[in-house]
């Protein structure tokens, strides 16, 4: 429920987020989300601004990742706005939401285990119309993570968990996304990874501009 949710943005010049400033590049106003009858968000409220780094901090149950489903469009909010560079977006398609700038990871990783390091990145750049610039960002990504280039042609089941949340992240950037939402990024992983990913997260801010929504 809405006060289980708790938002903190790593941005330096930035104070805790919790109304809904103008010119914010998400947000999301007094959100109600229900599953069948029942209530899974009440009046949730979030916004990003352009190039923050934003937490979502909450228990199981707290519907961080419902959250996260609503602004992607696989949920649609039975009251409440959810605004992205300042067009409404709830009740537009996963699909077009993906295309607006909008990339989620998922919770779980969810790679195709049968397909190959490449064949899985590659999806990502399915939505894509510009060809000369898929290239450039495919091999942008392997230097990135240079782990995924070493195992390209290795079937994506047969990576480790960190090395399948490199590769879920990799596919989420070659949406061209203006922004990623990551559900918790860390499950599942050791410590020493759950380091590298969010230091290559922070990198992704600070050198491509990059703003990220991240749950945990």
């Amino acid at each position: 429920v809405a006060h289980q949710l708790k938002c903190r943005t790593t941005r330096p010049s930035s104070t805790l987020i919790l109304g809904i400033p103008e010119a914010m590049l998400l947000n999301v106003e007094n959100i109600t989300v229900h599953y069948s009858r029942l209530p899974a968000l009440r009046d949730v409220s979030v916004s990003v601004d352009e190039g923050e780094i934003v937490c979502v901090v909450g228990p199981n149950g707290a519907g961080k990742s419902t959250t996260l489903l609503a602004i992607s469009g696989v949920l649609n909010p039975t009251s409440g706005d959810i605004t992205f560079d300042g067009k409404q977006i709830n009740g537009m398609a996963p699909e077009m939401v993906a295309r607006a700038g909008i990339s989620q990871v998922p919770e779980g990783r969810h790679v195709f285990t049968t397909l190959n390091v490449e064949e899985n990145l590659r999806i990502g750049t399915s939505i894509r119309s510009d060809r000369s610039e898929i290239e450039k960002d495919f091999k942008h990504v392997l230097e990135i993570f240079p782990v995924l280039a070493e195992r390209r042609r290795q079937a994506a089941g047969k990576l480790s968990g960190g090395e399948q949340q490199m590769l879920v992240i990799g596919r989420a950037l070659l949406t061209n996304p203006r922004i990623m939402t990551i559900d918790e990024p860390s499950l599942g992983l050791a410590p020493n990874l759950v380091d590298r990913v969010y230091e290559t997260l922070i990198n992704l801010r600070n050198d491509r501009g990059l703003t990220l929504l991240i749950v945990e």
